[in-house]
């Protein structure tokens, strides 16, 4: 019988690239690319687990989610990491350096 691939098993494994590039975009991209890959990845794993020996690309689909599963990782972390610095320093320090250091000092005790 003639393999065919499966549909999203390519988008699945570039979205998982892309979640991991893109948590340092603040996390937000990240978070996007690793959900719509995750998604793509059930629709496709539903395809192969009801009739297996049709498709070929199991490997690039699983690559795909584990590379979905820890850019999404990386991006919830970086985000709450970005919104406890905000929270602690203030959306100003973030864009004045003086003031930012001023704030460390603060902080420090110094």
């Amino acid at each position: 019988m003639n393999q065919q691939k499966l549909p999203n098993a390519t988008a699945v494994l570039v979205l998982g690239i892309v979640s991991i590039v893109g948590c340092c975009c603040y996390g937000v991209l990240g978070l996007i690319a690793g959900i719509v890959g995750l998604v793509l990845y059930k629709k496709d794993i539903a395809l192969y687990n009801a009739n297996p020996s049709l498709y070929s690309d199991y490997s690039n689909l699983n690559t795909g989610r584990i590379l979905c599963i820890i850019g999404l990782i990386l991006s919830a972390l970086y985000l709450v990491i970005n919104i406890i610095f905000i929270a602690v320093f203030g959306l100003e320090a973030i864009s004045d350096q003086e003031l930012m250091q001023e704030k460390l000092r603060e902080l420090l005790g110094q």
